[in-house]
C-alpha cells in the first residue's frame, strides 16, 4: 500500500520530469509532537514516505492528487512530515536525562557570537568546549569509580562493622568469616572496577548504537561548483548535517578517557604503596612505568580531542578506522595491566582512610574554571568584532552555559557520592567518606538556592508589574467591545507571562556567575582547609560553625534529592507517556544540534529530520512544478529553515516558508547567533522566494523575526489578536480561549498568508512583486525581482 502510494506520489517525475503544476504545502510540526491526523484534519492518512521515526503523510484523499491536477487549481495539496518519534517516541529514552550535563556542554559548542575572518579564534573556542566536555567524562567516571572503589571496596568493605552491616560485602572483608582471596585490598578495587569500567562501556555503546538509529543519514549530494554555501552560514555547507568523523573520534576519545580512569584509580593506590621501604623492587619499576604509560596516553587522548573539530565544507564520509578502534583497545589494555598489578599480593596492605580522590576532584574543578574563564575571553574577543546588540549576555551565553554543564556534572556526581556515602556509613562514623571537595560542593548549595529563589521573585515581581501595564494595551486592541476587567487581566497576565521568555539570559547570567563564584569558593576551602566545612570552622564563632555544618547537611541532602528526582523523574516517565512527551519536548529543543563536543549527548535528531525534509523538498519540484510553500510550526520552523539552507540555490528560490510561533530569532537568533543572527536570517530571506512570520503576544515561544531596515515588515505580519474575540460575537457565541503558543491554524491570517504565498510562488523565476503589495519591484541581479534583500517577499 505504501510503495503504491508513493509511486503515486512521484508520477510527474516519471512523466519524464513534466511537473503537472499542483502545489504543495509541507507542513512540519514544533515541540511534543503531534499526529499526521491531528496536523491534516482529517482521520483517514496514508503514509507517502518514511518510517515508524519519522515520515510523510497526506490525506487519503489526497493520496494520487499529481494524477488529478485539475482538483488542486485553487488549494495546495498537504503533507504532514511527522518526526516526534525521534525525540520521545519510546520510554527509554527518557532515560537520556541522566545525559543531560553531556547535551549542555554541547550546546554550549554552538552559542558561540557571530564573527568572520578570525578562523582561529573560532577553532580555539570550539577547542575550549571540547576540552571542557572532556573533563565531563573523566568526572563522571571518577564519580563511579569514587562510589565503587573507594567508598564501597575500601573503605566500607575494609571496616568490620560497616562490611557486616552490609553482608553483600562479606567475601570482600579481610575480618569477616567469609573472608578469601578476594579480601586482598587490591583485588577489591580490581573487582570494584568493573562497575565504571561497565559505565563507559555503556556510554560507548548507547552513543555508537544511537549515532548508527538517528544520525547517519547522508545528506543529499550536491555539486561543489555550484555555489551551494548559503552566504556565509554554515547551516548551507554540504557536511553541517553529517559529523560521522568527528563523533567517532570523540567517542574514541572519550571511551579512552573513562577506561584511563579507572585504570589511574587502580594503579595509583597500589603504586603509592610499593614506593614505602621494603617493597618489592619488580612492583615500584612496575607501578612507575604503568602511571608513565597512563600519562602519555592521557596525552593522546587530549591530542586527539585538540587535533580536528568539525567538517563542514564537504561531506566527509571519511573515518579515521584506526584511530577509531585502537584507542579504545589500548586504553583497555592498559587497564587489564592496572588490574594485574593491583591485584598483585602485598603483605602488610589494608585499607585505611580513603583512596587519593582530593586531588583528582580538586584538578577537575580547578580545569573547568580555567576553561571558562578563558572560553568566556574567547567569547568576548568574537563578539567584540562583530557586535550583535540582540545577542544573548553579549555574546557570554556559551561560556555560561559550560558553567552550568560544569556545575550539573559536580551535583550529579556528588549527589551520587553522598547519597551512597550516607547509605554504607548508617551511623555516620566509621567511613572517612567522599572527598573534601564534594561536602564543599554540597554546602554552596544552600546559598545558591537563595540566589535562584530571589532571582525567582524579582521575575514574578516585574511579571506582575508588566501585567498591569498591559492592560491598557489589551484594553486599546479591543476598544470597540466592553470592557470586562477579569478577562482583561487574563489577557493581560497571559502576555506578562509570555514576556518572561525574553528575560531568560538575565537568569542564566546570574546562577552562572553565582555558581563559578560559589564553585571557586568550595574549591579554595577544600584546598587549604584539606577539612570538611563544618570541621573548618572550628575554633571560631559557634554561629559560624553551627551555620556551616547546617549548609554542609542541608546541601547534602539537596544534592541528593535532586539526583533521585531526576532518576525518578526519568522513570516516570517510562510508564507514563504525558510525562514522556514533556520530556520530549526538552530534548526538541536541546538536541537540534550536532555532537560537536561530547559524543556522549544525546544524539541529533536534526541529523535525521533535516535530510529527510531536504529530500522531500528537493525531489517535490518536479512532480509539482516547482510550487512549494514550507510551513512551520515552533520548532517546526528551525528544521523548515535549516533544510531550505540545504537545497541548491536554484531549488532555495523556488521555495515558500511560512512560519508561525517560531523561535528562530526570539531563541535561537539570540543563543546562537553565529547561525540565527541576524545576518543569517537575512541571508534566508534574500535567498528563498518568499516569506512570512506570523506571532502572537501571548505566545512565550515565537516571535517576530526582526529582520533590519524594510525587510522586518515583509516577513512579519502585525502580532495575531489572542485571543480572536474579547467577548461573544456572531462568529465567536462562546469565549474564544487564549491561544498562546498553539493553533495558529485557527485563525484567519494564517489561510490568508498561506494563500498570498501560493499566489507569489513561479514553477522557475520569482514574478515581480504586484503593485498592489506596496513595494516596488526592483530587477535583481540575473534579471528577476529583487525585494529589500534580492528576492521578492510576500
Amino acid at each position: 500500500m505504501e510503495q503504491a502510494q508513493e509511486r503515486s506520489a512521484h508520477q510527474g517525475a516519471a512523466d519524464g520530469g513534466q511537473g503537472t503544476g499542483t502545489a504543495l504545502e509541507l507542513l512540519v510540526h514544533g515541540v511534543g509532537g503531534t499526529t499526521p491526523q491531528e496536523m491534516l484534519d482529517d482521520p483517514r492518512t496514508v503514509r507517502v514516505t518514511g518510517d515508524d521515526i519519522a515520515a510523510v503523510f497526506r490525506r487519503a484523499e489526497d493520496a494520487d492528487a499529481e494524477a488529478r491536477p485539475e482538483d488542486y487549481r485553487d488549494r495546495p495539496v498537504p503533507e504532514a512530515y511527522v518526526w516526534c518519534n525521534l525525540t520521545s517516541g519510546d520510554g527509554t529514552r527518557a532515560l537520556w536525562l541522566l545525559l543531560l550535563p553531556f547535551m549542555v556542554a554541547n550546546l554550549a559548542h554552538w552559542m558561540r557570537p557571530a564573527a568572520t575572518g578570525h578562523t582561529r579564534t573560532v577553532r580555539l573556542y570550539g577547542l575550549l568546549v571540547r576540552l571542557a566536555g572532556l573533563t565531563l567524562t573523566v568526572l563522571l567516571v571518577a564519580a563511579a569509580a569514587e562510589v565503587a572503589l573507594d567508598l564501597a571496596a575500601w573503605q566500607c568493605a575494609g571496616t568490620e562493622a560497616c562490611a557486616t552491616r552490609h553482608s553483600w560485602l562479606g567475601f570482600l572483608s579481610p575480618a569477616g568469616p567469609d573472608a578469601g582471596w578476594w579480601s586482598a585490598p587490591g583485588r577489591r578495587l580490581a573487582l570494584a572496577a568493573l562497575v565504571p569500567a561497565a559505565l563507559t562501556g555503556l556510554l560507548w555503546y548507547l552513543s555508537l548504537r544511537t549515532w548508527r538509529a538517528y544520525e547517519s543519514q547522508q545528506p543529499m549530494e550536491r555539486d561543489p561548483e555550484a555555489g551551494t554555501e548559503s552566504g556565509h552560514n554554515a547551516l548551507g555547507r554540504p557536511g553541517f548535517w553529517y559529523g560521522r568523523r568527528l563523533v567517532a573520534r570523540l567517542r574514541a576519545a572519550h571511551t579512552a578517557a573513562g577506561l584511563l580512569t579507572v585504570a589511574a584509580a587502580l594503579a595509583v593506590p597500589a603504586a603509592r604503596f610499593d614506593r614505602r621501604a621494603g617493597g618489592p623492587a619488580f612492583l615500584d619499576t612496575g607501578g612507575w612505568l604503568l602511571q608513565t604509560a597512563l600519562v602519555v596516553m592521557a596525552a593522546v587522548v587530549v591530542g586527539v580531542v585538540c587535533r580536528r573539530g568539525r567538517g563542514e565544507r564537504i561531506l566527509d564520509r571519511g573515518l579515521d578506522e584506526h584511530l577509531v578502534r585502537r584507542l579504545p583497545l589500548a586504553a583497555l589494555a592498559l587497564l587489564l595491566l592496572a588490574a594485574v598489578y593491583a591485584g598483585w599480593q602485598r603483605p602488610g596492605w589494608a585499607s585505611a582512610g580513603r583512596l587519593p580522590g582530593d586531588a583528582v576532584f580538586g584538578g577537575l574543578a580547578l580545569a573547568q574554571g580555567l576553561l571558562v574563564v578563558a572560553l568566556a575571553a574567547v567569547a568576548h574577543v568574537l563578539h567584540r568584532a562583530a557586535p550583535d546588540p540582540r545577542a544573548a549576555m553579549r555574546g557570554l551565553g556559551g561560556p555560561a552555559v559550560a558553567m552550568l554543564a560544569c556545575a550539573l556534572g559536580g551535583v550529579m556526581s556528588g549527589g551520587v557520592a553522598q547519597r551512597v556515602s550516607d547509605w554504607l556509613d548508617g551511623t555516620g562514623t566509621s567511613l572517612a567518606g567522599p572527598p573534601v571537595l564534594l561536602t564543599w560542593q554540597a554546602s554552596v548549595i544552600p546559598p545558591l538556592l537563595v540566589v535562584v529563589l530571589a532571582l525567582c521573585a524579582l521575575l514574578a515581581r516585574r511579571a506582575w508589574s508588566r501585567a498591569r501595564a498591559e492592560r491598557a494595551a489589551v484594553a486599546g486592541d479591543h476598544a470597540a467591545e466592553a470592557g470586562d476587567p477579569a478577562r482583561t487581566r487574563r489577557i493581560a497576565a497571559v502576555r506578562a507571562m509570555a514576556g518572561l521568555t525574553d528575560l531568560a539570559p538575565l537568569l542564566v547570567a546570574v546562577v552562572s556567575t553565582a555558581t563559578f563564584l560559589l564553585g571557586m569558593g568550595a574549591l579554595a576551602g577544600a584546598l587549604t582547609t584539606g577539612r570538611t566545612p563544618a570541621k573548618a570552622a572550628e575554633g571560631t564563632y559557634a554561629v559560624v560553625h553551627g551555620a556551616a555544618q547546617t549548609a554542609q547537611a542541608v546541601g547534602s541532602w539537596l544534592i541528593g534529592l535532586g539526583f533521585i528526582l531526576f532518576v525518578t523523574w526519568g522513570r516516570r516517565a517510562y510508564k507514563d507517556a504525558s510525562a514522556r512527551r514533556t520530556i520530549g519536548i526538552l530534548w526538541d529543543v536541546g538536541t537540534f544540534w550536532p555532537r560537536a563536543a561530547h559524543p556522549f549527548a544525546p544524539p541529533c535528531y536534526a541529523e535525521r529530520a533535516v535530510p529527510d525534509l531536504t529530500w522531500r523538498m528537493a525531489t517535490c519540484p518536479r512532480a509539482t512544478g516547482g510550487k512549494l510553500v514550507l510551513s512551520g510550526h515552533s520548532q517546526g520552523s528551525v528544521l523548515a529553515a535549516a533544510a531550505a539552507w540545504q537545497l541548491e540555490p536554484s531549488a532555495r528560490g523556488r521555495v515558500a516558508l511560512l512560519t508561525y510561533g517560531s523561535p528562530l530569532e526570539r531563541l535561537y537568533g539570540r543563543w546562537f547567533p553565529a547561525h540565527f543572527g541576524p545576518a543569517a536570517l537575512a541571508s534566508l530571506h534574500q535567498e528563498i522566494d518568499c516569506w512570512r512570520n506570523l506571532y502572537r503576544h501571548t505566545d512565550p515561544i515565537g516571535g517576530p523575526v526582526r529582520l533590519p531596515g524594510d525587510c522586518g515588515p515583509e516577513v512579519d505580519r502585525e502580532a495575531l489578536k489572542d485571543p480572536l474575540s474579547y467577548g461573544r460575537t456572531a462568529e465567536h457565541p462562546l469565549p474564544a480561549p487564549i491561544l498562546g503558543h498553539g493553533d495558529y491554524q485557527a485563525d484567519p491570517a494564517f489561510a490568508e498568508e498561506r494563500r498570498r504565498l501560493l499566489a507569489r510562488l513561479r514553477p522557475q523565476v520569482p514574478a515581480p512583486r504586484p503593485e498592489e503589495d506596496g513595494t516596488r519591484a526592483v530587477p535583481g541581479a540575473d534579471g528577476g525581482p529583487q525585494g529589500c534583500s534580492g528576492r521578492s517577499s510576500a
